[in-house]
């Protein structure tokens, strides 16, 4: 009875420890906005192209990973090399391989362990949010957006045309009626020859006045045409190249939401963005061989790059003149400024194209409009005590000195 009741503390004691050890597990696990915020981020420029929260994209979903792994340190090791840990036997990380197409994790040696509890925070609270439901629409169409439909538009046309035919006939009653009281008067006969005086279409249009009025309209247009066409010299806004593989945004940054960050590594560190290597396709097209359009043919393209070690000969859209300098990084890293800012809605684009002007006026005004993000960048401590910690625009500080860009 003795050695009974000594092996049910010893479970019981067992069970607590098992508790008390999960409990902490997820005590470490922080709520704080500023850490979840940064796991956000850091979770969409490197994870959510293989990875969803509750769903199982490439990867499996990793809601819950914090609870189903054996130990924090553990999933740190994982994140950091995958492949170590598979190959050292540990049972549940062969699990995970074999559950998922014997697919290898991307490997994020550079990442400290506050990033990777930042990514398990924000992974923690996006895994409790209730589920949103989809609101549907009155009348079950959605309609075109924010715009006027166009079948208004084609009503106020219509319009327009009614009112205006309108006061044409009005215009010819009043000079009709007019012309009756007149000849109740007692005119003289010049001026009823005024009043009657016939015309006609061609006495009007070799009238001085109206040849005057056609020169100098053809002469405006054709002048603002010039000046258009001189504005218009090396500005490519809409070009749209066809490109030697057919990669659709649309359904990467769009569908899969991938972070441009992901793929274009050099937008936060330097001034180019980088054209993604065949190496960065590969980490989802592994195991991925079959597009959602094209099918095989295309991801075979890229297969083959890989295989022969050829570079993709990708067409350059975005391209300003040697003269100027442009730094990703500034804008991207330091600014804060979003993507589509100058690329337009990226994620919407089968095929890119140029959707900014991206010239020096265009920036110029950017810079007149845009305020300078000062917050928790000690950088700007001297600057902002010089305005009286007043909010300030780039154009405050230099961002339109010629050598900012032109040096």
């Amino acid at each position: 009875m003795t050695q009974q009741i000594s092996g049910l503390f010893k479970n019981l004691a067992t069970a607590l420890l098992i508790v008390l050890s999960l409990t902490s597990f997820a005590q470490e696990i922080s709520s704080d906005p500023a850490i979840i915020a940064e796991g956000e981020a850091l979770f969409k420029a490197n994870c959510q192209a293989c990875h969803r929260v509750k769903q199982k994209l490439i990867g499996p979903a990793l809601a819950g990973v914090y609870d189903r792994a054996p130990s924090m340190d553990w999933i740190k090791n994982f994140v950091r090399n995958s492949s170590k840990v598979i190959a050292s036997g540990d049972e549940y990380a062969n699990k995970i391989y074999e559950e998922n197409g014997k697919t290898l994790m991307t490997s994020f040696t550079s990442f400290t362990d506050d990033q990777i509890m930042a990514i398990m925070a924000y992974t923690k609270a996006e895994a409790e949010k209730p589920e949103e439901v989809p609101a549907v629409a009155a009348g079950g169409d959605s309609g075109t957006g924010s715009g006027v439909p166009t079948t208004y538009l084609n009503a106020i046309l219509v319009g327009m045309v009614v009112i205006l035919v309108l006061l044409l006939v009005i215009l010819g009653l009043i000079i009709n009626a007019l012309k009756r009281y007149l000849d109740q008067k007692d005119l003289s006969e010049e001026d009823k020859e005024v009043v009657h005086s016939p015309f006609s279409i061609g006495s009007i249009v070799q009238s001085p006045g109206f040849i005057f009025l056609v020169v100098f309209l053809v002469a405006s247009i054709s002048f603002k045409t010039v000046i258009d066409g001189l504005f218009t010299i090396g500005v490519q806004q809409g070009y749209a190249p066809k490109q030697p593989i057919a990669f659709s945004h649309k359904i990467h940054a769009g569908q899969y939401e991938i972070d441009c960050k992901y793929c274009h590594t050099g937008v936060m560190k330097g001034r180019s963005a980088n054209i993604p290597s065949p190496n960065i396709c590969m980490n989802c097209h592994t195991q991925i061989r079959k597009g959602t359009i094209t099918g095989e043919s295309e991801i075979a393209k890229i297969v083959a790059a890989v295989e022969n070690n050829k570079p993709i000969e990708w067409v350059r859209i975005h391209n300003l003149p040697d003269l100027a300098y442009f730094n990703h990084a500034q804008h991207v890293n330091v600014a804060g400024v979003e993507c589509q800012t100058c690329h337009g809605p990226i994620e919407e684009m089968d095929v890119v194209k140029q959707y900014s002007l991206l010239t020096m006026g265009w920036c110029i005004d950017c810079h007149r409009k845009t305020y300078v993000n000062t917050k928790g960048n000690a950088y700007y401590d001297n600057l902002l005590e010089l305005h009286n910690n007043k909010a300030m625009k780039v154009e405050d500080i230099g961002g339109l000195e010629c050598a900012k860009c032109h040096y």
